[in-house]
């Protein structure tokens, strides 16, 4: 992988990059980590930092391993990776060696956060801030009732200052 800086986002869609092409957020060190897919978040510029801000839901195994870490990645795949996502996205690292049903390779950052060598893109981040969603505070009812009326929880929400970029 090659290191760049922030910088290399400003050649991305970043609209397409979190919606479309979907991610891996993965948190924890050589010694144990997860990883689950998302669609949700995005790349901004916030307290002078260039961050990025990610949504996981608490009851998700990753949830437990970003609350454990300084540190996450958001890795980002071409879609001949797809079938590696879903898997990441429908089965629980709980019950599920995530590694070896996709085939995924590992890979420590110097951080000791980690990524993956199919990825084409990692941004790598030191969590800055984390709040829950809150039902009141949803300003449009609509979208409180169909993304969480059937669904599960509410999400959390953090920000991550970017802190290095990695190219596959």
């Amino acid at each position: 992988m090659k290191q760049t800086n922030y910088e290399r986002l400003r050649t991305e869609d970043a609209i397409d990059l979190f919606g479309k092409q979907w991610m891996l957020v993965t948190a924890g060190n050589a010694q144990g980590f997860n990883t689950m897919t998302a669609s949700w978040g995005g790349i901004g510029w916030l307290w002078n930092k260039p961050v990025a801000f990610v949504f996981v839901r608490p009851e998700r195994y990753t949830h437990e391993f970003i609350e454990q870490n300084e540190r996450l990645t958001l890795s980002f795949y071409t879609e001949a990776y797809r079938k590696a996502l879903q898997l990441c996205g429908t089965k629980s690292g709980r019950d599920t060696d995530k590694v070896a049903a996709t085939g995924l390779t590992p890979v420590p950052l110097k951080s000791g956060a980690m990524t993956f060598a199919e990825a084409r893109l990692t941004i790598e981040g030191r969590k800055l801030f984390k709040a829950p969603m809150q039902e009141s505070h949803f300003l449009d009812a609509e979208i409180l009732e169909r993304w969480y009326g059937a669904h599960g929880g509410l999400h959390d929400v953090y920000v991550v200052e970017i802190e290095n970029v990695y190219e596959g």
